[in-house]
């Protein structure tokens, strides 16, 4: 999983196109029933970098990849923290 990430001025910023394909990639690598979290395909030290802006963002949009797409993924009950929990399905 290759993520470009520029540093600029003390801060990272990242592509979030590529945040999304890295995450979708990242899924093949699950066994069929496994549940996670978006945030567990990524490092945590690449997950801290992305700003919370970018999280959120990234979070719509693979959620929505999830329920547009045939990817073998299906959303569930979210965490008392809201976040979203996924399980791969196929």
């Amino acid at each position: 999983m290759l993520i470009r990430l520029l540093f600029s001025g003390g801060i990272f910023t990242f592509d979030v196109n590529e945040l999304l394909n890295a995450a979708v990639c990242e899924t093949e690598l699950l066994s069929i029933g496994e549940i996670f979290l978006l945030k567990d395909l990524f490092k945590g030290y690449v997950w801290n970098r992305i700003a919370i802006k970018d999280r959120l963002l990234l979070g719509i949009l693979f959620l929505n990849h999830v329920h547009k797409n045939d990817s073998g993924l299906e959303a569930i009950e979210k965490t008392s923290s809201h976040q979203q929990r996924y399980q791969k399905i196929q």
